[in-house]
């Protein structure tokens, strides 16, 4: 589970939801605008019950997303994932080809979407 702070104000989701909260805030900065997004959460002192937040995310809109402790189960939010994820501006993932292991240290003329920043084997596109 994550807090994602926002505003001033902190709320609980799952690891996904911030991740691509976190992504999608980052996405919609890069093209310097904001957009209105809501998110599924558990509500602070309720055991459990599980609420929505609605966050205006992009340029000036800071997200800080960190760990939280949980006891309970961990609630399915995979539809605000799925909502989040397939955003017209969320990061598409490429699968990269297998290079010849007689290229390494060969210089490539790569543009800058076409890295596999986090070395994962996909292009991340922006």
């Amino acid at each position: 589970m994550r807090c994602v702070t926002y505003a001033g104000q902190t709320v609980m989701t799952t690891d996904d939801v911030a991740g691509a909260l976190v992504t999608l805030t980052a996405a919609v900065a890069q093209t310097g605008a904001s957009e209105a997004v809501r998110i599924p959460i558990l509500i602070e002192g309720s055991g459990g019950e599980v609420g929505e937040a609605d966050l205006v995310i992009g340029v000036g809109n800071d997200v800080l997303s960190s760990p939280a402790s949980w006891e309970g189960e961990t609630p399915d939010f995979s539809a605000a994932v799925q909502r989040l994820t397939s955003h017209h501006l969320y990061p598409r993932r490429e699968r990269t080809t297998e290079a010849d292991p007689a290229d390494r240290g060969a210089k490539q003329d790569v543009g800058q979407n076409d890295i596999d920043f986090d070395y994962d084997g996909y292009i991340d596109s922006l």
